[in-house]
């Protein structure tokens, strides 16, 4: 399979490490702490997870996710991720990102403020609208009957299949909206943010299975809005 380099290591990248462990792929963890600060999560992966350097993991990964805090991606080393395929998984929140002009007008979604730092990138959007907690409850098996879908965009076709093809071996199929302009569709706010995997009340705070049908609804709902 591939090598997933992974520029973060919270929830949601941890979270993403473990199903791509199990999904046979192996994985190169990093944060701005340094490799030794992983040493229990790579120890709790177990074979097939290793930390490095962000330069480490940038070089390392046949796939990068990029999953840190959106005020920290200028921070990152634009030459590192030339010609990469990125899947940044990122969220606005001024609170702690503080305020970005672009974002706030919505002259930029979030990915294209990204694409705009990392401008060598083929940059794909994903697995910003669902939960860590959500994120590894709800894998499924190919062709089983509650599988979910994950929305993406993306502006290079070749990254988006690469991406899918990703995102299918973690266990859910993945819905194609089209250009990074069309994430604004699920981003933060939005119906299609966090909300479909949250239906049920009696889910136990696993979250709740969504087809391609209840993410194409939400969409719908966005567009209704705008």
């Amino acid at each position: 399979m591939a090598t997933i380099g992974f520029i973060g290591s919270g929830n949601i990248g941890s979270t993403l490490a473990r199903l791509a462990l199990a999904g046979g792929h192996e994985v190169v963890l990093s944060n701005r702490r340094g490799p030794d600060s992983l040493a229990p999560l790579v120890a709790e992966l177990g074979d097939g997870a290793r930390a490095d350097t962000v330069e480490g993991a940038a070089r390392a990964g046949d796939l990068v996710v990029v999953t840190v805090p959106l005020h920290a991606v200028p921070d990152l080393s634009a030459e590192l991720f030339a010609g990469k395929i990125v899947i940044d998984t990122n969220n606005y929140y001024p609170d702690r990102d503080g305020r970005i002009p672009e974002l706030d007008d919505d002259t930029l979604t979030t990915s294209e403020w990204v694409q705009r730092h990392l401008p060598g990138a083929r940059i794909v959007k994903a697995f910003n609208n669902i939960i860590a907690r959500h994120l590894g409850a709800l894998a499924r098996p190919a062709g089983a009957a509650d599988r979910s879908t994950l929305l993406i965009a993306g502006d290079d076709a070749e990254a988006k299949t690469e991406a899918i093809a990703f995102i299918e071996s973690l266990g859910y199929d993945a819905l194609d909206t089209g250009a990074l302009a069309e994430s604004r569709r699920f981003q933060r706010d939005t119906p299609a943010y966090c909300v479909p995997y949250f239906r049920s009340a009696t889910d136990q705070g696993l979250g709740t299975p969504a087809d391609a049908a209840a993410l194409r609804a939400a969409l719908a709902a966005f567009d209704a809005q705008a």
